[in-house]
Protein backbone atom coordinates (compact mmCIF):
# COMPACT_ATOMS: atom_id res chain seq x y z
CA UNK A 1 0.00 0.00 0.00
CA UNK A 2 1.17 3.53 -0.76
CA UNK A 3 0.72 6.57 1.49
CA UNK A 4 1.72 8.99 -1.28
CA UNK A 5 -1.11 10.83 -3.04
CA UNK A 6 -2.14 9.81 -6.53
CA UNK A 7 -2.78 11.93 -9.60
CA UNK A 8 -5.57 9.58 -10.71
CA UNK A 9 -7.71 7.25 -8.58
CA UNK A 10 -10.04 4.94 -10.51
CA UNK A 11 -12.77 3.14 -8.58
CA UNK A 12 -13.77 -0.08 -10.32
CA UNK A 13 -11.58 -2.31 -12.51
CA UNK A 14 -14.43 -3.24 -14.82
CA UNK A 15 -15.07 -2.39 -18.46
CA UNK A 16 -14.45 1.35 -18.14
CA UNK A 17 -11.89 1.21 -15.34
CA UNK A 18 -9.46 -1.10 -17.12
CA UNK A 19 -9.35 1.10 -20.23
CA UNK A 20 -8.97 4.25 -18.13
CA UNK A 21 -6.08 2.72 -16.22
CA UNK A 22 -4.33 1.80 -19.46
CA UNK A 23 -4.72 5.17 -21.11
CA UNK A 24 -3.98 7.38 -18.10
CA UNK A 25 -0.99 5.43 -16.75
CA UNK A 26 0.62 5.78 -20.19
CA UNK A 27 1.65 9.23 -18.97
CA UNK A 28 4.68 8.43 -16.76
CA UNK A 29 4.16 11.65 -14.81
CA UNK A 30 0.76 10.50 -13.52
CA UNK A 31 0.60 8.16 -10.52
CA UNK A 32 -2.49 5.99 -11.11
CA UNK A 33 -4.31 3.83 -8.57
CA UNK A 34 -6.94 1.32 -9.69
CA UNK A 35 -9.25 0.00 -6.95
CA UNK A 36 -11.27 -3.20 -7.39
CA UNK A 37 -13.60 -4.57 -4.73
CA UNK A 38 -13.47 -8.06 -6.24
CA UNK A 39 -10.54 -10.34 -6.89
CA UNK A 40 -8.28 -11.32 -9.75
CA UNK A 41 -9.70 -12.89 -12.90
CA UNK A 42 -7.84 -16.16 -12.30
CA UNK A 43 -10.91 -18.43 -12.18
CA UNK A 44 -10.69 -20.74 -15.20
CA UNK A 45 -14.42 -20.48 -16.06
CA UNK A 46 -14.03 -16.75 -16.71
CA UNK A 47 -11.92 -17.49 -19.77
CA UNK A 48 -13.84 -20.40 -21.31
CA UNK A 49 -16.74 -18.72 -23.14
CA UNK A 50 -19.46 -21.07 -21.88
CA UNK A 51 -18.14 -20.48 -18.37
CA UNK A 52 -20.58 -17.62 -17.86
CA UNK A 53 -22.90 -20.42 -16.67
CA UNK A 54 -20.55 -20.95 -13.72
CA UNK A 55 -19.70 -17.28 -13.10
CA UNK A 56 -23.18 -15.77 -12.91
CA UNK A 57 -24.59 -16.63 -9.50
CA UNK A 58 -21.11 -17.45 -8.16
CA UNK A 59 -20.01 -15.23 -5.22
CA UNK A 60 -16.43 -15.45 -6.50
CA UNK A 61 -17.32 -13.52 -9.66
CA UNK A 62 -20.80 -11.99 -9.19
CA UNK A 63 -22.18 -9.46 -6.70
CA UNK A 64 -25.33 -11.61 -6.45
CA UNK A 65 -27.74 -8.68 -6.59
CA UNK A 66 -31.50 -9.22 -6.67
CA UNK A 67 -34.09 -6.73 -7.85
CA UNK A 68 -36.97 -5.62 -5.70
CA UNK A 69 -40.27 -7.43 -6.40
CA UNK A 70 -41.56 -5.83 -9.59
CA UNK A 71 -45.21 -5.17 -10.38
CA UNK A 72 -44.48 -5.28 -14.11
CA UNK A 73 -43.12 -8.81 -13.64
CA UNK A 74 -46.23 -9.83 -11.68
CA UNK A 75 -44.39 -9.53 -8.37
CA UNK A 76 -41.26 -11.43 -9.35
CA UNK A 77 -37.72 -10.54 -8.27
CA UNK A 78 -34.85 -11.17 -10.71
CA UNK A 79 -31.23 -12.15 -10.31
CA UNK A 80 -29.18 -9.10 -11.36
CA UNK A 81 -25.62 -10.18 -12.27
CA UNK A 82 -22.73 -7.72 -12.00
CA UNK A 83 -19.07 -8.69 -12.30
CA UNK A 84 -17.11 -8.85 -9.01
CA UNK A 85 -13.66 -9.46 -10.48
CA UNK A 86 -11.02 -7.79 -12.63
CA UNK A 87 -12.70 -7.00 -15.93
CA UNK A 88 -16.03 -6.45 -14.16
CA UNK A 89 -19.02 -7.55 -16.16
CA UNK A 90 -16.83 -8.10 -19.23
CA UNK A 91 -15.63 -11.21 -17.36
CA UNK A 92 -19.12 -12.73 -17.06
CA UNK A 93 -21.20 -11.17 -19.86
CA UNK A 94 -22.38 -12.47 -23.23
CA UNK A 95 -19.26 -11.22 -25.11
CA UNK A 96 -21.37 -9.64 -27.90
CA UNK A 97 -19.74 -6.72 -29.70
CA UNK A 98 -22.47 -4.16 -30.30
CA UNK A 99 -22.31 -0.38 -30.59
CA UNK A 100 -25.99 0.49 -30.91
CA UNK A 101 -27.43 2.86 -33.49
CA UNK A 102 -26.25 6.24 -34.70
CA UNK A 103 -29.53 7.76 -33.54
CA UNK A 104 -28.63 6.86 -29.93
CA UNK A 105 -25.61 9.14 -29.92
CA UNK A 106 -27.22 11.85 -32.04
CA UNK A 107 -30.01 11.87 -29.47
CA UNK A 108 -27.53 12.27 -26.62
CA UNK A 109 -25.86 15.17 -28.43
CA UNK A 110 -29.18 16.92 -29.04
CA UNK A 111 -30.30 16.49 -25.41
CA UNK A 112 -26.96 17.76 -24.11
CA UNK A 113 -26.48 20.49 -26.68
CA UNK A 114 -23.00 18.99 -27.19
CA UNK A 115 -22.10 17.86 -30.74
CA UNK A 116 -19.11 15.89 -29.42
CA UNK A 117 -21.51 13.04 -28.55
CA UNK A 118 -22.89 12.68 -32.08
CA UNK A 119 -22.30 9.34 -33.81
CA UNK A 120 -19.66 10.85 -36.09
CA UNK A 121 -17.84 12.18 -33.03
CA UNK A 122 -18.03 8.87 -31.13
CA UNK A 123 -17.01 6.62 -34.03
CA UNK A 124 -13.24 7.35 -33.79
CA UNK A 125 -13.35 6.35 -30.11
CA UNK A 126 -14.97 3.01 -30.94
CA UNK A 127 -12.31 2.39 -33.58
CA UNK A 128 -9.37 3.45 -31.42
CA UNK A 129 -9.35 0.29 -29.31
CA UNK A 130 -10.97 -2.09 -31.83
CA UNK A 131 -9.14 -5.01 -33.46
CA UNK A 132 -11.61 -6.48 -35.96
CA UNK A 133 -10.91 -9.90 -37.46
CA UNK A 134 -12.02 -8.84 -40.95
CA UNK A 135 -9.19 -6.31 -41.05
CA UNK A 136 -6.47 -8.79 -40.05
CA UNK A 137 -3.30 -8.77 -42.15
CA UNK A 138 -3.46 -11.30 -44.96
CA UNK A 139 -7.25 -11.35 -45.15
CA UNK A 140 -9.19 -10.37 -48.23
CA UNK A 141 -9.41 -6.58 -47.93
CA UNK A 142 -12.72 -5.39 -46.54
CA UNK A 143 -14.63 -2.88 -48.62
CA UNK A 144 -13.83 0.77 -48.05
CA UNK A 145 -17.03 1.45 -46.11
CA UNK A 146 -16.30 -1.38 -43.66
CA UNK A 147 -12.73 -0.21 -43.15
CA UNK A 148 -13.98 3.31 -42.48
CA UNK A 149 -16.29 2.02 -39.74
CA UNK A 150 -13.95 -0.40 -37.96
CA UNK A 151 -10.53 -0.47 -36.35
CA UNK A 152 -7.48 -2.68 -36.59
CA UNK A 153 -4.68 -3.22 -34.10
CA UNK A 154 -6.44 -2.02 -30.94
CA UNK A 155 -6.70 -3.92 -27.70
CA UNK A 156 -10.37 -4.95 -27.98
CA UNK A 157 -10.51 -8.07 -30.14
CA UNK A 158 -13.64 -8.76 -32.20
CA UNK A 159 -14.00 -12.19 -33.83
CA UNK A 160 -16.63 -14.24 -35.58
CA UNK A 161 -18.11 -17.12 -33.64
CA UNK A 162 -16.57 -20.56 -33.97
CA UNK A 163 -19.73 -22.61 -34.50
CA UNK A 164 -23.02 -22.59 -36.38
CA UNK A 165 -26.32 -24.35 -35.79
CA UNK A 166 -28.61 -25.63 -38.54
CA UNK A 167 -31.70 -24.51 -36.66
CA UNK A 168 -30.28 -20.98 -36.21
CA UNK A 169 -29.54 -20.79 -39.92
CA UNK A 170 -33.19 -21.76 -40.49
CA UNK A 171 -34.36 -19.05 -38.07
CA UNK A 172 -32.25 -16.47 -39.94
CA UNK A 173 -33.83 -17.52 -43.23
CA UNK A 174 -37.29 -17.38 -41.66
CA UNK A 175 -36.56 -13.84 -40.45
CA UNK A 176 -35.70 -12.76 -43.99
CA UNK A 177 -38.92 -14.41 -45.21
CA UNK A 178 -40.73 -12.27 -42.62
CA UNK A 179 -39.16 -9.11 -44.08
CA UNK A 180 -36.04 -8.64 -41.93
CA UNK A 181 -32.96 -8.18 -44.16
CA UNK A 182 -29.80 -10.25 -43.75
CA UNK A 183 -26.86 -8.40 -42.15
CA UNK A 184 -23.12 -9.03 -41.97
CA UNK A 185 -22.36 -6.02 -39.77
CA UNK A 186 -24.55 -4.81 -36.92
CA UNK A 187 -22.15 -1.95 -36.09
CA UNK A 188 -22.39 0.53 -38.94
CA UNK A 189 -24.92 2.89 -37.36
CA UNK A 190 -28.16 1.12 -38.35
CA UNK A 191 -28.20 -2.44 -37.02
CA UNK A 192 -31.43 -3.57 -38.71
CA UNK A 193 -31.13 -7.14 -39.98
CA UNK A 194 -30.46 -10.74 -38.97
CA UNK A 195 -27.10 -12.52 -38.68
CA UNK A 196 -24.64 -14.11 -36.31
CA UNK A 197 -23.26 -11.87 -33.58
CA UNK A 198 -19.55 -11.04 -33.51
CA UNK A 199 -17.93 -11.58 -30.13
CA UNK A 200 -15.12 -10.36 -27.90
CA UNK A 201 -12.99 -13.48 -28.02
CA UNK A 202 -9.46 -14.34 -29.06
CA UNK A 203 -8.88 -17.79 -30.51
CA UNK A 204 -11.88 -19.28 -28.75
CA UNK A 205 -11.17 -17.72 -25.33
CA UNK A 206 -13.15 -14.91 -23.69
CA UNK A 207 -11.41 -11.57 -24.14
CA UNK A 208 -12.20 -9.44 -21.08
CA UNK A 209 -11.00 -5.91 -20.42
CA UNK A 210 -8.44 -7.06 -17.83
CA UNK A 211 -6.62 -9.07 -20.51
CA UNK A 212 -7.10 -6.37 -23.13
CA UNK A 213 -6.06 -3.29 -21.18
CA UNK A 214 -4.28 -4.27 -17.95
CA UNK A 215 -2.07 -7.21 -18.89
CA UNK A 216 0.78 -6.97 -19.49
CA UNK A 217 1.01 -3.23 -20.16
CA UNK A 218 -0.19 -1.64 -16.93
CA UNK A 219 1.46 -4.17 -14.64
CA UNK A 220 4.83 -3.19 -16.05
CA UNK A 221 4.46 0.53 -15.38
CA UNK A 222 6.11 1.87 -12.20
CA UNK A 223 3.51 4.64 -11.91
CA UNK A 224 0.59 2.16 -11.73
CA UNK A 225 -0.87 0.41 -8.68
CA UNK A 226 -3.73 -2.08 -8.49
CA UNK A 227 -5.50 -2.95 -5.24
CA UNK A 228 -7.93 -5.86 -5.28
CA UNK A 229 -10.33 -6.74 -2.47
CA UNK A 230 -10.57 -2.97 -1.95
CA UNK A 231 -14.14 -1.80 -1.34
CA UNK A 232 -14.73 1.94 -1.28
CA UNK A 233 -16.74 3.01 1.77
CA UNK A 234 -17.13 6.62 0.70
CA UNK A 235 -15.43 9.46 -1.16
CA UNK A 236 -13.68 12.09 0.92
CA UNK A 237 -14.81 15.64 0.18
CA UNK A 238 -13.43 18.99 1.24
CA UNK A 239 -13.21 22.60 0.14
CA UNK A 240 -10.60 24.23 -2.03
CA UNK A 241 -9.09 27.66 -1.32
CA UNK A 242 -12.09 29.34 -2.86
CA UNK A 243 -14.52 27.35 -0.72
CA UNK A 244 -15.74 25.13 -3.59
CA UNK A 245 -16.52 21.48 -2.92
CA UNK A 246 -13.75 19.14 -4.04
CA UNK A 247 -13.07 15.40 -3.94
CA UNK A 248 -9.84 14.68 -2.08
CA UNK A 249 -9.78 10.87 -2.23
CA UNK A 250 -11.60 7.90 -0.78
CA UNK A 251 -11.92 5.68 2.28
CA UNK A 252 -11.21 2.09 1.25
CA UNK A 253 -11.69 -1.12 3.19
CA UNK A 254 -8.82 -3.41 2.17
CA UNK A 255 -7.56 -6.81 3.36
CA UNK A 256 -5.12 -4.82 5.51
CA UNK A 257 -7.78 -2.65 7.14
CA UNK A 258 -9.27 0.77 6.47
CA UNK A 259 -7.11 2.97 4.26
CA UNK A 260 -7.59 6.58 3.18
CA UNK A 261 -6.15 7.28 -0.25
CA UNK A 262 -5.63 10.86 -1.34
CA UNK A 263 -5.43 12.86 -4.52
CA UNK A 264 -2.47 15.05 -5.37
CA UNK A 265 -3.22 18.72 -6.10
CA UNK A 266 -5.05 18.91 -9.40
CA UNK A 267 -5.71 15.15 -9.37
CA UNK A 268 -8.96 13.44 -10.31
CA UNK A 269 -11.01 10.58 -8.93
CA UNK A 270 -12.87 8.63 -11.61
CA UNK A 271 -15.88 6.68 -10.44
CA UNK A 272 -16.21 3.65 -12.74
CA UNK A 273 -18.15 1.24 -10.52
CA UNK A 274 -21.04 0.81 -12.98
CA UNK A 275 -24.71 1.68 -13.04
CA UNK A 276 -25.27 0.02 -9.64
CA UNK A 277 -22.00 0.72 -7.84
CA UNK A 278 -21.44 4.34 -8.87
CA UNK A 279 -24.74 5.76 -7.57
CA UNK A 280 -24.32 3.68 -4.40
CA UNK A 281 -20.89 5.21 -3.70
CA UNK A 282 -22.10 8.74 -4.45
CA UNK A 283 -25.05 8.32 -2.09
CA UNK A 284 -22.82 6.90 0.67
CA UNK A 285 -20.63 10.00 0.22
CA UNK A 286 -23.46 12.48 0.75
CA UNK A 287 -24.10 13.16 -2.94
CA UNK A 288 -27.65 12.28 -3.93
CA UNK A 289 -31.33 12.79 -3.05
CA UNK A 290 -31.39 14.68 0.26
CA UNK A 291 -34.35 12.78 1.73
CA UNK A 292 -32.73 9.39 1.04
CA UNK A 293 -29.42 10.46 2.59
CA UNK A 294 -31.10 11.92 5.66
CA UNK A 295 -33.14 8.74 6.08
CA UNK A 296 -29.85 6.85 6.55
CA UNK A 297 -28.09 9.47 8.66
CA UNK A 298 -25.67 10.57 5.94
CA UNK A 299 -24.76 14.29 5.95
CA UNK A 300 -25.79 15.93 2.67
CA UNK A 301 -22.71 17.31 0.92
CA UNK A 302 -24.57 18.21 -2.26
CA UNK A 303 -28.15 17.42 -3.14
CA UNK A 304 -28.23 15.61 -6.49
CA UNK A 305 -31.72 14.14 -6.93
CA UNK A 306 -30.73 12.31 -10.12
CA UNK A 307 -28.20 10.03 -8.41
CA UNK A 308 -29.75 6.57 -8.60
CA UNK A 309 -32.72 7.68 -10.73
CA UNK A 310 -33.27 7.01 -14.45
CA UNK A 311 -32.33 3.30 -14.27
CA UNK A 312 -32.91 1.69 -17.67
CA UNK A 313 -32.42 -1.90 -18.76
CA UNK A 314 -33.30 -4.24 -21.60
CA UNK A 315 -35.92 -6.77 -20.55
CA UNK A 316 -35.81 -9.90 -22.69
CA UNK A 317 -38.98 -11.93 -23.28
CA UNK A 318 -37.93 -15.57 -23.66
CA UNK A 319 -40.23 -17.36 -26.12
CA UNK A 320 -39.49 -21.11 -26.36
CA UNK A 321 -40.40 -23.41 -29.26
CA UNK A 322 -40.16 -27.20 -29.23
CA UNK A 323 -38.68 -28.76 -32.37
CA UNK A 324 -38.62 -32.08 -34.16
CA UNK A 325 -35.74 -33.39 -36.24
CA UNK A 326 -33.30 -30.71 -35.09
CA UNK A 327 -30.05 -30.87 -33.14
CA UNK A 328 -29.99 -28.47 -30.17
CA UNK A 329 -27.90 -28.16 -27.05
CA UNK A 330 -30.78 -29.50 -24.96
CA UNK A 331 -30.22 -33.10 -26.01
CA UNK A 332 -26.57 -32.77 -27.04
CA UNK A 333 -25.53 -31.73 -23.52
CA UNK A 334 -27.91 -34.03 -21.65
CA UNK A 335 -25.81 -37.16 -22.17
CA UNK A 336 -22.31 -38.08 -20.99
CA UNK A 337 -21.31 -38.88 -24.59
CA UNK A 338 -22.53 -35.51 -25.83
CA UNK A 339 -20.67 -33.70 -23.07
CA UNK A 340 -17.50 -35.65 -23.83
CA UNK A 341 -17.70 -34.70 -27.52
CA UNK A 342 -18.24 -31.04 -26.62
CA UNK A 343 -15.24 -31.05 -24.28
CA UNK A 344 -12.99 -32.78 -26.79
CA UNK A 345 -13.88 -30.39 -29.59
CA UNK A 346 -13.03 -27.40 -27.42
CA UNK A 347 -9.79 -28.97 -26.18
CA UNK A 348 -8.61 -29.73 -29.73
CA UNK A 349 -10.02 -26.81 -31.73
CA UNK A 350 -11.31 -24.16 -29.31
CA UNK A 351 -14.64 -24.46 -31.11
CA UNK A 352 -18.07 -25.98 -30.58
CA UNK A 353 -20.57 -25.36 -27.77
CA UNK A 354 -17.89 -24.55 -25.16
CA UNK A 355 -16.86 -21.57 -27.32
CA UNK A 356 -20.47 -20.32 -27.42
CA UNK A 357 -21.59 -16.90 -26.41
CA UNK A 358 -24.92 -17.15 -24.54
CA UNK A 359 -26.61 -16.00 -27.77
CA UNK A 360 -25.29 -16.76 -31.22
CA UNK A 361 -27.82 -15.38 -33.69
CA UNK A 362 -29.13 -11.82 -33.53
CA UNK A 363 -31.83 -9.83 -35.25
CA UNK A 364 -32.91 -6.21 -35.11
CA UNK A 365 -36.45 -5.48 -36.25
CA UNK A 366 -39.34 -3.03 -35.93
CA UNK A 367 -42.27 -3.64 -33.62
CA UNK A 368 -44.52 -1.99 -36.21
CA UNK A 369 -44.10 -0.73 -39.75
CA UNK A 370 -44.46 2.88 -38.66
CA UNK A 371 -41.13 2.81 -36.83
CA UNK A 372 -38.28 4.64 -38.55
CA UNK A 373 -35.61 2.49 -36.86
CA UNK A 374 -35.55 -1.04 -35.45
CA UNK A 375 -36.71 -1.03 -31.84
CA UNK A 376 -36.46 -4.76 -31.09
CA UNK A 377 -33.43 -7.00 -30.61
CA UNK A 378 -33.47 -10.80 -30.74
CA UNK A 379 -30.98 -13.10 -29.05
CA UNK A 380 -31.65 -16.57 -30.46
CA UNK A 381 -30.24 -19.69 -28.76
CA UNK A 382 -30.34 -23.40 -29.75
CA UNK A 383 -31.43 -24.37 -26.23
CA UNK A 384 -34.16 -23.81 -23.64
CA UNK A 385 -34.56 -23.93 -19.87
CA UNK A 386 -37.06 -22.76 -17.27
CA UNK A 387 -34.78 -20.05 -15.89
CA UNK A 388 -31.13 -19.08 -16.14
CA UNK A 389 -28.99 -21.43 -14.05
CA UNK A 390 -31.53 -24.26 -14.17
CA UNK A 391 -31.14 -27.51 -16.18
CA UNK A 392 -31.78 -27.62 -19.90
CA UNK A 393 -35.10 -29.08 -21.00
CA UNK A 394 -35.13 -32.72 -22.02
CA UNK A 395 -36.58 -32.00 -25.46
CA UNK A 396 -35.08 -30.21 -28.48
CA UNK A 397 -36.03 -26.54 -28.61
CA UNK A 398 -34.77 -23.06 -29.35
CA UNK A 399 -35.33 -19.80 -27.48
CA UNK A 400 -36.06 -16.53 -29.26
CA UNK A 401 -35.44 -13.83 -26.64
CA UNK A 402 -36.67 -10.42 -27.73
CA UNK A 403 -36.21 -7.07 -25.99
CA UNK A 404 -37.51 -3.54 -26.42
CA UNK A 405 -34.40 -1.53 -27.32
CA UNK A 406 -35.85 1.79 -26.19
CA UNK A 407 -37.88 1.20 -23.02
CA UNK A 408 -39.75 4.12 -21.49
CA UNK A 409 -39.90 2.53 -18.02
CA UNK A 410 -37.50 4.03 -15.48
CA UNK A 411 -36.28 2.61 -12.19
CA UNK A 412 -34.03 3.46 -9.27
CA UNK A 413 -30.93 2.35 -7.35
CA UNK A 414 -30.99 3.43 -3.70
CA UNK A 415 -28.86 2.59 -0.68
CA UNK A 416 -30.54 0.61 2.10
CA UNK A 417 -28.21 1.89 4.83
CA UNK A 418 -25.02 3.85 5.42
CA UNK A 419 -23.02 0.60 5.27
CA UNK A 420 -21.14 0.08 1.98
CA UNK A 421 -21.43 -3.68 2.53
CA UNK A 422 -25.21 -3.62 2.16
CA UNK A 423 -26.41 -4.18 -1.40
CA UNK A 424 -28.55 -1.29 -2.70
CA UNK A 425 -32.23 -1.65 -3.53
CA UNK A 426 -32.54 -2.13 -7.30
CA UNK A 427 -36.02 -1.38 -8.66
CA UNK A 428 -36.07 -1.42 -12.50
CA UNK A 429 -39.88 -0.92 -12.75
CA UNK A 430 -40.07 -3.04 -15.89
CA UNK A 431 -43.17 -2.77 -18.11
CA UNK A 432 -44.45 0.11 -15.99
CA UNK A 433 -45.60 2.16 -19.00
CA UNK A 434 -48.34 1.45 -21.48
CA UNK A 435 -45.87 1.97 -24.33
CA UNK A 436 -43.57 -0.79 -23.03
CA UNK A 437 -46.47 -3.20 -22.52
CA UNK A 438 -47.65 -2.50 -26.08
CA UNK A 439 -44.18 -3.20 -27.52
CA UNK A 440 -43.93 -6.40 -25.44
CA UNK A 441 -47.14 -7.75 -26.98
CA UNK A 442 -46.06 -6.68 -30.48
CA UNK A 443 -42.67 -8.36 -30.08
CA UNK A 444 -44.27 -11.70 -29.22
CA UNK A 445 -46.54 -11.40 -32.26
CA UNK A 446 -43.50 -10.76 -34.49
CA UNK A 447 -41.75 -13.80 -33.00
CA UNK A 448 -44.74 -15.96 -33.91
CA UNK A 449 -44.74 -14.53 -37.44
CA UNK A 450 -41.07 -15.40 -37.94
CA UNK A 451 -41.51 -18.92 -36.59
CA UNK A 452 -44.48 -19.50 -38.92
CA UNK A 453 -42.34 -18.92 -42.04
CA UNK A 454 -41.53 -21.80 -44.45
CA UNK A 455 -37.83 -22.02 -43.49
CA UNK A 456 -38.69 -23.42 -40.05
CA UNK A 457 -41.56 -25.64 -41.19
CA UNK A 458 -39.39 -28.81 -41.50
CA UNK A 459 -38.80 -28.68 -37.74
CA UNK A 460 -42.52 -28.38 -36.92
CA UNK A 461 -42.00 -25.72 -34.21
CA UNK A 462 -44.48 -25.84 -31.34
CA UNK A 463 -44.82 -22.85 -29.03
CA UNK A 464 -43.99 -23.95 -25.48
CA UNK A 465 -43.76 -20.51 -23.88
CA UNK A 466 -45.75 -18.34 -23.56
CA UNK A 467 -48.20 -20.71 -25.28
CA UNK A 468 -50.48 -20.29 -28.31
CA UNK A 469 -53.60 -20.01 -26.16
CA UNK A 470 -52.60 -16.45 -25.23
CA UNK A 471 -53.63 -14.04 -27.99
CA UNK A 472 -54.84 -10.65 -26.76
CA UNK A 473 -52.45 -7.76 -26.14
CA UNK A 474 -53.43 -7.78 -22.46
CA UNK A 475 -52.67 -11.49 -22.15
CA UNK A 476 -49.35 -11.21 -23.96
CA UNK A 477 -48.20 -8.25 -21.86
CA UNK A 478 -49.11 -10.12 -18.67
CA UNK A 479 -47.35 -13.27 -19.89
CA UNK A 480 -44.31 -11.18 -20.80
CA UNK A 481 -44.14 -10.30 -17.11
CA UNK A 482 -44.13 -14.00 -16.27
CA UNK A 483 -41.39 -15.15 -18.66
CA UNK A 484 -39.18 -12.08 -19.15
CA UNK A 485 -35.82 -11.55 -17.48
CA UNK A 486 -33.04 -8.96 -17.52
CA UNK A 487 -30.42 -9.08 -20.23
CA UNK A 488 -27.98 -7.38 -17.83
CA UNK A 489 -27.80 -3.89 -19.40
CA UNK A 490 -28.37 -1.42 -16.51
CA UNK A 491 -27.52 2.18 -17.44
CA UNK A 492 -28.46 5.77 -16.74
CA UNK A 493 -28.28 6.17 -12.95
CA UNK A 494 -25.81 9.10 -13.04
CA UNK A 495 -26.90 10.52 -16.34
CA UNK A 496 -25.43 13.36 -18.37
CA UNK A 497 -27.47 16.51 -18.84
CA UNK A 498 -27.49 20.25 -19.40
CA UNK A 499 -26.71 22.75 -16.67
CA UNK A 500 -30.42 23.58 -16.26
CA UNK A 501 -31.43 19.91 -15.93
CA UNK A 502 -32.09 19.32 -12.23
CA UNK A 503 -31.88 15.53 -12.62
CA UNK A 504 -28.53 15.53 -14.43
CA UNK A 505 -25.66 14.17 -12.32
CA UNK A 506 -22.77 14.91 -14.71
CA UNK A 507 -22.21 17.29 -17.60
CA UNK A 508 -21.10 16.40 -21.12
CA UNK A 509 -17.49 15.98 -19.92
CA UNK A 510 -18.70 13.64 -17.14
CA UNK A 511 -17.89 16.07 -14.30
CA UNK A 512 -20.14 15.73 -11.24
CA UNK A 513 -22.45 18.66 -10.62
CA UNK A 514 -21.78 20.88 -7.64
CA UNK A 515 -22.85 24.22 -6.22
CA UNK A 516 -22.38 26.81 -8.92
CA UNK A 517 -20.62 24.40 -11.27
CA UNK A 518 -18.84 21.14 -10.53
CA UNK A 519 -17.35 19.19 -7.66
CA UNK A 520 -13.63 19.50 -8.25
CA UNK A 521 -11.64 16.40 -9.13
CA UNK A 522 -14.62 14.07 -9.58
CA UNK A 523 -16.05 12.42 -12.69
CA UNK A 524 -18.25 9.41 -13.33
CA UNK A 525 -17.09 7.29 -16.27
CA UNK A 526 -19.22 4.21 -16.92
CA UNK A 527 -22.63 3.12 -18.25
CA UNK A 528 -24.42 5.09 -15.54
CA UNK A 529 -23.82 8.37 -17.45
CA UNK A 530 -25.92 7.33 -20.47
CA UNK A 531 -28.97 9.62 -20.71
CA UNK A 532 -30.84 6.91 -22.61
CA UNK A 533 -29.94 3.29 -23.17
CA UNK A 534 -28.23 2.36 -26.42
CA UNK A 535 -30.05 0.22 -28.98
CA UNK A 536 -28.16 -2.98 -28.27
CA UNK A 537 -25.69 -4.54 -25.84
CA UNK A 538 -24.03 -1.95 -23.63
CA UNK A 539 -20.48 -3.18 -23.02
CA UNK A 540 -18.81 -1.64 -26.08
CA UNK A 541 -20.56 1.75 -25.70
CA UNK A 542 -19.17 1.83 -22.16
CA UNK A 543 -15.66 1.33 -23.53
CA UNK A 544 -16.23 4.20 -25.95
CA UNK A 545 -17.32 6.45 -23.07
CA UNK A 546 -14.14 5.59 -21.17
CA UNK A 547 -12.01 6.21 -24.27
CA UNK A 548 -13.55 9.67 -24.64
CA UNK A 549 -13.05 10.49 -20.96
CA UNK A 550 -9.41 9.42 -21.03
CA UNK A 551 -8.81 11.66 -24.04
CA UNK A 552 -10.40 14.64 -22.29
CA UNK A 553 -8.41 14.09 -19.09
CA UNK A 554 -5.08 13.70 -20.89
CA UNK A 555 -5.79 16.88 -22.82
CA UNK A 556 -6.83 18.86 -19.73
CA UNK A 557 -10.49 19.19 -20.76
Amino acid sequence: MSSRPFDIIIIGAGTAGCLLANRLSADPDKRVLLLEAGGHDDYHWIHIPVGYLYCIGNPRTDWLYQTEPDAGLNGRSLRYPRGKVLGGSSSINGMIYMRGQSRDYDGWAAALGDPAWRWDGCLPFFKKHEDHWRLDAGRQPADERFAALHGRGGEWRVEKQRLRWEVLDAFAKAATEAGIPASEDFNGGNNEGVGYFEVNQRGGWRWNTAKAFLRPVCFGRPNFELWTGAQVRRLTLGRDEGGALRCSGAEVLTPHGLETVGLAPGGELLLAAGAIGSPQILQLSGLGPAALLQQHGIPVQQELPGVGANLQDHLQIRAVFKLQGAKTLNTLANSWWGKAKIGLEYALRRSGPMSMAPSQLGAFARSDTGKTWPDLQYHVQPLSLDAFGEPLHGFNAFTASVCNLNPTSRGTVQIRSADAGDAPAIAPNYLSTEADRRVAAASLRLTRRIVAQPALAPYRPEEFRPGPQFQSDEELARLAGDIATTIFHPVGTCRMGRADDAMAVVDGRLRVRGPGGFIGGLRVVDASVMPTITSGNTNSPTLMIAERAADWILNGD
